[in-house]
C-alpha cells in the first residue's frame, strides 16, 4: 500500500507539473529553470551536464568546439545589441532596426514591421496610448506605453506574405516626430532625420518643417515641443 501510495503521489506530481508548463513557451520554461538554478552560469552548468547524460554530444571531439564557438556567437550578438542601444542608428524611414522589430515614421504615421513565423496566431492590440504586440503561446514582443497617443479608428495591422507582421499607427499629433515608438525603448536622434529622405512634400508642409529642424539645430528646445 505504501508503494500504491508513493507511486500515485509522483503521478499526481507529474501531472501537476505538465499542467503547469501546458501553454507555455519553450523560452517561458527555460525562463523559469533559469530562474530557479540560480543564475545563467548554474543553468548553462545543469543543461551541459543533462546533455552529457542524455545524448552523445560530448561523444565528439569537436563538441567542445561547438559549444564554445555558440557561445561566441551569443557574446558577439550581445555586444551588437548593446552598441545599437547605446548610439542607435536611424534608418532610412526616419526610426530604428531594433532586435525585435523596425519601424519608420512620417510625420502623421508610424510603421512597424516584425518577422513572425508562417502560420503564427498574432495578437495586436493598439490602444490610444498603450500597444501589445504578439503571438499566442509566447510572451509580447511589444508591451509598452507608446511615445504619443493615436488615432485608434485610423490603425491598422496586417500580415504581409504570411511572414511580415506591420503595423500602420496614426499619430494624434501630427506635427511631431517620435524618438520611439514605445517609452524606455532605443530613441532615434532628431537631429539625424534628413530632409531628403522624407517623401515629396507640398510647399507649405516643407517650410514647416524646415522651421522645426531649424529650431532643433539651433539648440532653442526639443524637437518635439516644437
Amino acid at each position: 500500500m505504501v508503494v500504491i501510495t508513493e507511486l500515485r503521489e509522483h503521478e499526481d506530481a507529474t501531472a501537476t507539473a505538465r499542467k503547469a508548463i501546458a501553454g507555455r513557451s519553450d523560452e517561458e520554461i527555460l525562463a523559469a529553470v533559469l530562474a530557479r538554478r540560480g543564475g545563467p552560469l548554474p543553468f548553462l552548468q545543469a543543461a551541459i551536464e543533462v546533455a552529457q547524460r542524455r545524448s552523445d554530444l560530448f561523444r565528439d571531439p569537436s563538441a567542445a568546439g561547438m559549444v564554445a564557438a555558440m557561445a561566441e556567437e551569443a557574446w558577439a550578438k550581445a555586444h551588437a545589441e548593446a552598441v545599437r542601444v547605446r548610439d542607435p542608428k536611424p534608418n532610412t524611414g526616419n526610426g530604428l532596426d531594433l532586435e525585435k522589430y523596425s519601424w519608420t515614421q512620417q510625420l502623421p504615421e508610424v510603421y512597424i514591421s516584425i518577422s513572425v513565423p508562417k502560420g503564427s496566431v498574432v495578437i495586436c492590440e493598439i490602444m490610444k496610448n498603450h500597444l501589445k504586440v504578439g503571438l499566442k503561446g509566447f510572451s509580447f514582443i511589444i508591451d509598452g506605453e507608446l511615445y504619443q497617443p493615436v488615432k485608434v479608428d485610423e490603425c491598422i495591422w496586417t500580415i504581409e506574405d504570411g511572414v511580415t507582421l506591420s503595423i500602420l499607427l496614426t499619430k494624434q499629433n501630427q506635427k511631431e516626430w517620435w524618438k520611439s515608438v514605445i517609452k524606455g525603448d532605443p530613441e532615434v536622434d532628431l537631429r539625424n532625420i534628413k530632409l531628403s529622405e522624407l517623401p515629396d512634400l507640398d510647399p507649405e508642409a516643407r517650410q514647416n518643417i524646415e522651421k522645426i529642424f531649424e529650431h532643433c539645430w539651433r539648440g532653442y528646445g526639443s524637437c518635439n515641443k516644437w
